[in-house]
């Protein structure tokens, strides 16, 4: 996947060394107490290991690297599961008697019942996004829950992402993700905003395996329809438009990804991106950032005493830079110049 060869901005993870070493126990000892305790088979190359570790909230991510050619062998971890994300190099992995290859570009679910042992080729260097079962019992079927209790595993399944259309939509969700490493902590809403974005990275991981909650369950991402019972089985195109655009007036505060809009319309994303066209003459994250940049001109435009920075973060645009370019290409001024509109 291009994406992550080439467009992930992981400049927030890099500054976030926990070591780096040419000494192999060290090594060891630092990546069992971040990760999992493990047993570590050094084989051809110098070691040259590297751990970088940024926190979001339930989430954990990593980059890690060794440098030489290595086999690991985890003890068992029952309550999270990774997504192993490879930047580099080529890693493979026997999760439970299946041997998976995620060649450089790839994203795999790594996610073991029972045993797990991994090869790392000479120079792989892997992002790692740690996944708590917690989160995904939160979203799993009542079914699932109930298997969560019992001590189950919640629904994951080890394996490669499958399309090239989930791999990207991955990739979508881990710039959002990394964007979010450098926003100010201190924002009011920064803590909602994080809870609903983690929760839609479960959301993703489940429905991508087949073991998404129906719309009742999912809370914030059933559409009206759904919430007034009425159900998108057989609604008109019209009918699906309006509920979309019902969602994302709800939704303008919150992250929302493309498969979230798609959920709320009851339509695949294929088919989400043809309606828009066809209704409004842009794609839906286009359509859904042009509602998000009319929330905002009414805020400064209302309030000229307004933070721009705030009002921006407010309604989802993690960068300013972007914020400013999109809002003066709508309105013709920069955000902080609003006023000059009135007169």
């Amino acid at each position: 996947m291009q994406m992550l060869k080439g467009s992930l901005d992981l400049a927030q993870v890099y500054q976030r060394c926990v070591f780096h070493s040419n000494e192999r126990v060290d090594s060891h000892g630092h990546v069992a107490r971040a990760l999992s305790d493990h047993d570590l088979r050094w084989q051809r190359g110098a070691p040259d290991t590297a751990l970088f570790q940024a926190r979001i909230s339930r989430l954990q991510l990593f980059v890690l690297r060794y440098g030489a050619q290595v086999e690991v062998t985890p003890s068992p971890f029952d309550d999270f599961a990774l997504v192993h994300m490879s930047l580099k190099g080529c890693a493979e992995f026997d999760c439970d008697g299946r041997r998976v290859r995620v060649p450089e570009g790839t994203v795999a679910v790594v996610a073991p019942k029972k045993n797990l042992r991994l090869w790392w080729e000479e120079g792989s260097e892997q992002l790692i996004l740690k996944v708590p079962h917690a989160l995904l019992h939160d979203l799993a079927p009542a079914g699932a829950q109930r298997g969560a209790n019992a001590g189950l595993h919640p629904g994951l399944h080890s394996g490669l992402l499958q399309s090239n259309m989930m791999e990207m939509q991955w990739g979508l969700l881990m710039q959002s993700l990394l964007q979010i490493l450098a926003q100010p902590a201190d924002l009011p809403t920064h803590a909602a905003w994080i809870d609903h974005f983690e929760r839609n990275i479960g959301l993703f991981l489940l429905a991508q395996q087949g073991q998404s909650a129906p719309p009742l369950a999912a809370g914030p991402h059933a559409s009206a329809a759904f919430e007034s019972g009425q159900g998108l089985a057989t609604a008109s195109a019209g009918q699906r438009m309006d509920a979309l655009e019902r969602y994302m007036r709800a939704k303008l505060c919150a992250p929302v990804s493309l498969l979230d809009l798609a959920m709320a319309a009851g339509v695949s994303v294929r088919t989400l991106n043809m309606l828009c066209h066809r209704h409004h003459g842009v794609p839906p994250m286009d359509l859904l950032r042009n509602m998000r940049l009319d929330a905002a001109h009414a805020v400064l435009k209302e309030r000229p005493d307004a933070s721009v920075t705030e009002t921006a973060f407010e309604f989802g645009f993690c960068h300013l830079g972007r914020f400013s370019a999109y809002y003066r290409q709508r309105f013709g001024v920069l955000p902080k110049h609003t006023g000059e509109l009135m007169h």
